[in-house]
C-alpha cells in the first residue's frame, strides 16, 4: 500500500465531519494568535489565549490523523465513520468551551468557582469521556483490519493504544490536591502541577512547570504516539530504497515494535517523574538511570531487529530423486 498525500485527500472526502473540525481548529489557532498579540490578560500566570491555541493545534493534528486512519479501514468502516463523527462533535464542543472560557477570562479546567464554571467543567469531563470511548471503539476496529504492510498495520494499532493510555493519564489531573481537600472554600478541583501550585515558572510555549512535576507532559507525549509512531514506520518504508535491509517487511515490523515499546517506556518515565513532583528539565539520578536503561534496551532491540533474517529452509526436489 502506498501512503502519499493522496491518502489525506481521500480522508478529507471520506470523513468530512473530522475535516470540517480541522478547518475550525485552524481558524481558532489564528484567532488565538491574534488574541495573544492584542490581549494582555493572563490566567494562572500565562496569557489567556495560549491554552486555546495549544488545544486548537493539538486537536487539529489529532482529527487529521484519525480521518486518515479511518480512510484505511475496510472492516467495520461504517462504525469507524460514526466513531470519528462522535470524536469530531465532542472535540469541537470541548475546544469551543475552552475558547469561550478564555474569552471570559476564566479557567476552563478545574474551575468550580461559580455554578456556570462548574457546569462547564463537568460538561467538558463528560465530553472527554465520550471522545475517549469513541477512540477506544475505533481502536478495536483498527485491530481487526488486514493491511498489506504488517509494519503499518501494527504501528497504527500500537500508536493508538499508547495514545489511549496518554489520554487516560489526563484523568490524574482532575484529582483534588491535598491543599484543595483541606480548604474551606473550594474554587478549583484538580491541577496539572505536582508539588507546586499551578501558574508558577514554566517552559516557553508549553508552560510546563520548571519547579515541580507536570502531568500535562505524559498526557501530551502519550497522545501524540498517534502521529510519532506511524510517521516513524512510514519513514522506514521511504528509506527502504536506499537501505536494502529495510526492504524486508519483517525487519520493518520488528523496528516498529521496538519503537512502540521505547515510546511506551518514555511515557512511563515522564509519568513517574511528574508524579514525584520533578520538573522535566531537572531529572534526578533515578530518572536518568531509568532513561539510560530504556536507551540501552532500545539499542539492543534495534540490533536484534536489524539482524539478517535466517534463509528459508530448502525443500528437497522430488524430481532429482532417483527411484529404483
Amino acid at each position: 500500500m502506498t501512503y502519499s498525500p493522496v491518502s489525506l485527500r481521500q480522508a478529507a472526502l471520506r470523513h468530512r465531519p473530522l475535516m470540517l473540525v480541522a478547518v475550525t481548529m485552524v481558524a481558532l489557532a489564528v484567532v488565538s494568535l491574534v488574541g495573544l498579540a492584542v490581549d494582555d490578560r493572563t490566567l494562572a500566570g500565562v496569557p489567556v489565549w495560549l491554552k486555546p491555541f495549544k488545544f486548537a493545534v493539538s486537536f487539529l493534528v489529532y482529527v487529521v490523523t484519525l480521518a486518515w486512519m479511518i480512510s484505511l479501514t475496510r472492516r467495520g468502516r461504517r462504525v469507524a465513520w460514526w466513531a470519528g463523527t462522535v470524536v469530531a462533535a465532542s472535540g469541537f464542543v470541548e475546544v469551543g468551551l475552552i475558547a469561550a472560557q478564555a474569552a471570559r477570562g476564566r479557567q476552563s479546567h478545574f474551575n468550580v468557582a461559580t455554578p456556570l464554571d462548574t457546569t462547564i467543567f463537568l460538561l467538558m469531563a463528560v465530553l472527554i469521556a465520550v471522545l475517549y470511548t469513541a477512540t477506544l471503539v475505533f481502536a478495536v476496529i483498527l485491530a481487526i483490519q488486514r493491511m498489506p504492510d504488517r509494519a503499518i498495520a501494527w504501528t497504527l494499532r500500537l500508536g493508538l493504544l499508547v495514545a489511549l493510555v496518554g489520554m487516560g493519564l489526563g484523568y490524574l489531573m482532575v484529582l483534588p490536591t491535598p491543599a484543595q481537600e483541606a480548604a474551606d472554600a473550594v474554587t478549583l478541583v484538580g491541577a496539572h502541577s505536582v508539588g507546586v501550585p499551578d501558574g508558577g515558572p514554566g517552559m516557553p510555549l508549553t508552560g510546563w512547570s520548571t519547579t515541580g512535576g507536570d502531568l500535562r507532559i505524559p498526557h501530551f507525549v502519550g497522545m501524540h504516539a498517534l502521529q510519532v509512531l506511524p510517521l516513524f514506520t512510514i519513514a522506514l518504508g521511504a528509506l527502504a530504497g536506499r537501505r536494502p535491509r529495510l526492504r524486508d517487511g519483517r525487519v520493518r515490523l520488528r523496528l516498529t515494535v521496538v519503537a512502540a515499546a521505547a515510546y511506551a517506556g518514555l511515557v512511563a518515565i515522564v509519568t513517574w517523574q511528574a508524579l514525584r513532583g520533578q520538573p522535566l528539565i531537572h531529572p534526578d539520578r533515578a530518572t536518568l538511570t531509568a532513561a539510560g536503561l530504556l536507551a540501552a534496551a532500545t539499542a539492543a532491540g534495534v540490533l536484534f531487529a536489524l539482524r539478517r533474517p535466517a534463509p528459508a529452509p530448502s525443500l528437497p526436489d522430488d524430481r532429482s530423486e532417483v527411484h529404483a
